[in-house]
């Protein structure tokens, strides 16, 4: 089981080969005062995974919270295409953080395993044009960040230190360490 509205995940897995179901989770993905990027995605992942657990009889439920921190401030999807213009404009020409959290859960809702991924993002400078085209593609409504790396997005990077996967939204690494070999 998958507890993800993130299509993008889906395909992660299997293009990995792993067999899933999705479901969506009904947690409500919000910060709390003070509270550590890091902190949050694992947070939300494992509150994610046990929500579903919680209504499953067997198998397990994996869950994941991908956001974006750039200078301190943690970019979750964007709620128009003002507020993804603001974010992109944001990203322009420097480095972020894609933090990742996983979490793994039994049938029933017992947490077997939870990590981090955090991968280090390098943005060209981008001009107002690059912004409002990719605005207009409709790519960065679901995304933290307001983007994916896996799209359009991918001619504004310079480079990034770490895990690919994590970037577009599920590290498989840490993933294949919880689950193993796919079936």
């Amino acid at each position: 089981m998958l507890a993800s509205r993130s299509p993008r995940r889906a395909e992660l897995l299997r293009s990995a080969g792993y067999r899933f179901t999705v479901r969506a989770s009904s947690v409500v993905e919000q910060a709390r005062a003070g509270e550590a990027p890091a902190a949050l995605a694992r947070r939300l992942a494992m509150e994610k995974a046990m929500d579903v657990a919680r209504r499953l009889r067997e198998g397990q439920a994996l869950g994941a919270d991908t956001l974006v921190v750039v200078g301190g401030e943690i970019l979750g999807k964007p709620a128009d295409d003002a507020e993804a213009r603001r974010m992109l404009r944001r990203l322009s020409g420097r480095e972020h953080r894609v933090v990742t959290g996983v979490a793994l859960c039994s049938a029933g809702g017992l947490l077997l395993d939870s990590a981090i991924a955090s991968t280090i993002v390098a943005f060209n400078k981008l001009s107002a044009a690059e912004i409002a085209w990719y605005v207009a593609t409709g790519d960065p409504a679901d995304k933290a960040g307001a983007y994916g790396i896996q799209g359009g997005a991918a001619l504004f990077v310079r480079g990034i230190r770490g895990s690919y996967s994590n970037v577009v939204g599920l590290p498989l690494e840490i993933v294949h360490s919880m689950l193993g070999l796919p079936p």
